[in-house]
């Protein structure tokens, strides 16, 4: 299996504080990984000692099979990165801003900026200051100064912050084709969970500083049953029908109004014309399937429990 970026027991310590604590990634070529936590986990800290902007207190970081150390600059030109909030210089336009990145970064093929401002929506903007862009739009041209050298490895920390939802649609779909067509390695930090779940292969769970767990989306999809999701007024009756009536057993009352039931023998129709058919008011009634934001608070939750 061909890692491109791993992290053995790696460690930062702030003030006596562990932000970053004997964490290991481990990223696979190719592959798109969510990198999930609360705000404070330190998400932001393992992504800045990827970059080399932070040097780690202890442990090890892998790039492209090597050992990252302060003098490895080679490695950095093979990384794409936006960490935290892009800079720029204001009074500069946006082409005139990514003219300056090839510059310094010793990418001559100036022709691939117009190319990747239109890959991120910018297409009509790069005679504009960047002072008067959205930060929606700051986002899209980090992206594309990220891209421009066309990356083996993007680290992306909230990058579709102060996007709108066409807008996040289409870094989802970019995302993707980064992925499959060009074989890029994608390591993206967000917290909506929902995008993340559409686009991830591996997810990364961080907490406190610790890693909880990493695991592929498709065994989160795998290792959940389907259920269907009940909404009445009287949940607890709703209960009592489901347990004496229609003799199920497998169920959870998730909150005082929400009911789940998981058998997969019995469909919705039936389950609904049986609880009316005992004076219970349903208000709304589904099949579901466990979602990423619910594997992720149940296991925030359990994490309470890790020190």
């Amino acid at each position: 299996m061909s890692y491109i970026a791993r992290t053995i027991d790696l460690t930062k310590v702030y003030e006596g504080t562990e932000a970053v604590s004997s964490v290991n990634l481990n990223i696979r070529q190719g592959e798109i990984y969510g990198f999930l936590g609360p705000n404070g986990a330190g998400k932001t800290t393992v992504m800045k000692m990827l970059t080399n902007l932070v040097k780690p207190t202890a442990g090890e970081i892998e790039l492209f099979g090597e050992k990252l150390n302060p003098n490895s600059y080679e490695v950095l030109k093979r990384m794409g990165s936006i960490i935290e909030y892009p800079f720029f210089y204001d009074k500069l336009s946006a082409w005139e801003n990514l003219d300056l990145h090839c510059e310094y970064m010793g990418f001559p093929n100036k022709q691939m900026i117009g190319k990747h401002m239109e890959m991120v929506g910018l297409k009509d903007a790069g005679k504009k200051p960047v002072k008067d862009f959205s930060l929606g739009m700051k986002q899209r041209l980090g992206l594309a100064r990220a891209l421009i050298t066309t990356p083996e490895l993007l680290i992306l920390d909230e990058p579709i912050n102060g996007l709108d939802p066409v807008g996040i649609k289409e870094m989802r779909d970019l995302f993707k084709r980064l992925s499959t067509e060009y074989r890029m390695t994608l390591l993206i930090s967000s917290h909506i969970l929902g995008e993340v779940e559409q686009i991830a292969d591996t997810i990364g769970v961080i907490r406190n500083g610790r890693l909880i767990e990493e695991v592929s989306m498709e065994s989160i999809r795998g290792g959940h049953t389907d259920y269907i999701e009940i909404q009445a007024t009287d949940i607890r009756k709703a209960a009592y029908v489901v347990e004496h009536f229609l003799q199920i057993k497998n169920y959870k009352l998730s909150d005082e109004q929400t009911l789940r039931v998981y058998d997969s023998g019995i469909m919705p129709s039936d389950l609904n014309s049986k609880l009316m058919q005992h004076g219970v008011a349903v208000e709304s009634i589904s099949k579901r399937s466990h979602s990423l934001e619910e594997h992720f608070m149940s296991l925030v939750k359990e994490g309470e429990h890790i020190a």
